[in-house]
């Protein structure tokens, strides 16, 4: 998940990725200040943790600290720390206060803390930085993200078979090319489900708001979606919709719990998964503060870093499932049902490599625009600097291209 709180930083961020991450990922330059190298390999390793929001946000944050206990707890020789709600734009100061307390590893857990860490990084040459969704990398940085484009397309099929209405709320964050390729693969997943199916978005422009949250359902509820997804980092969403017994999905982390008769699936993060691999590989000397400029976890289904489930090892709610297979979609000329065509595809993109993909071509985005050509798929790097929506999504997008 891709955090940000200021929109000129969100166009500059798409367009410096058409300088080309090669040249980004060098810019290191002469340290401003040394710290000196202590040794990563054999002994103990310090990893420290800096968050956007608090631990107990149910939602991003939490995930984060989830995969830091149990990496913590699956290295003996690991100790961690943290710091939680630090502003995006302003971690300089806690990134020097974490480099003075011996931290080896830093972790900058969203995407707004990206020059700050480039920045830090240039300053502790000696320092390895994490930077979770950016693209920017040095000698010393590396970025990371378990991300959730597949899981959205597999979570918008549900939602295209259960609306009634043919309208799907869609609670976004920030107007970011993470999130619009969350939207648009969640759209592209209704649509290929329910072809008369919309998804209407409303922005925050926040990522932890909960009285935004809950206004932004209602809203969408009361103009006739009958199915809501949401990107905000706590439960909010899932609360307002189980309450309106309106059909919902989980973001980031289990939600189960909240509204167990009207959470369907959702999309879970598995932290962990990059944390253990990635520490290990410093702690072993495989990886070090000189070698990391092209070291970038793009974390799908297949690494189980992500998960698509209502909780964790339930990918549809059973109460759902009868609906789920009683409604048919069309693959390839042939009537399928919508659960059976989920389930393959869960299993397809669990694979080393998968032959689907939502961004497969061809796709013209809502304007008509050719975005994918017939027989291509969508870069990683296309992917990351995605500007455009695709057709069905309704309501304003900033920053959205119109040619």
């Amino acid at each position: 998940m891709s955090k940000i709180s200021n929109g000129k930083k969100i166009v500059t961020a798409a367009l410096a990725v058409g300088v080309g991450l090669t040249a980004l990922a060098l810019q290191s330059g002469p340290a401003q200040a040394q710290v000196a190298a202590p040794s990563m390999t054999g002994g103990k390793l310090k990893a420290c943790f800096v968050y956007i929001g608090p631990r107990g946000d149910i939602g991003w944050t939490y995930a984060h600290d989830q995969g830091r206990q149990i990496a913590e707890k699956a290295l003996p020789w690991l100790e961690t720390k943290y710091v939680e709600n630090v502003p995006e734009g302003q971690a300089t100061s806690t990134l020097d206060r974490l480099v003075a307390d011996k931290c080896q590893v830093i972790f900058t857990t969203s995407f707004g803390y990206m020059d700050d860490t480039l920045a830090a990084a240039k300053k502790y040459p000696n320092v390895i930085f994490a930077h979770a969704t950016g693209y920017k990398r040095a000698p010393n940085v590396m970025t990371y993200i378990a991300d959730f484009y597949q899981v959205y397309y597999l979570n918008g099929l549900v939602a295209g078979a259960l609306t009634r209405s043919n309208k799907v709320g869609f609670v976004g964050t920030f107007p970011i090319p993470e999130l619009k390729r969350h939207l648009s693969a969640f759209a592209l997943g209704v649509r290929a489900a329910n072809p008369k199916a919309e998804v209407d978005v409303k922005w925050l422009n926040a990522w932890f708001d909960p009285a935004k949250a809950r206004e932004a359902s209602e809203a969408l509820i009361s103009e006739g979606s009958d199915v809501l997804s949401s990107a905000e980092d706590t439960a909010t969403g899932v609360q307002t919709a189980g309450a309106k017994k309106i059909p919902t999905f989980s973001h980031y982390n289990s939600m189960y719990k909240f509204s167990p008769d009207y959470v369907v699936s959702g999309h879970i993060a598995h932290w962990d998964k990059i944390y253990i691999d990635f520490l290990s590989k410093i702690h072993a000397g495989t990886y070090t503060a000189k070698n990391l400029a092209n070291v970038d976890y793009w974390s799908l289904l297949n690494t189980g870093s992500v998960e698509m489930g209502a909780d964790a090892g339930l990918a549809i709610n059973p109460k759902y499932t009868a609906q789920l297979k009683a409604a048919k979609m069309t693959v390839a000329g042939k009537q399928v049902s919508v659960y059976d065509r989920v389930m393959a595809l869960v299993a397809d993109m669990k694979k080393p490599k998968p032959t689907f993909d939502p961004f497969m071509g061809p796709i013209s985005d809502r304007n008509g625009v050719l975005r994918v050509p017939a027989g291509k798929v969508s870069s990683v790097g296309d992917l990351n600097s995605m500007g455009w929506v695709a057709p069905g999504v309704m309501g304003s997008v900033a920053d959205e291209p119109k040619k």
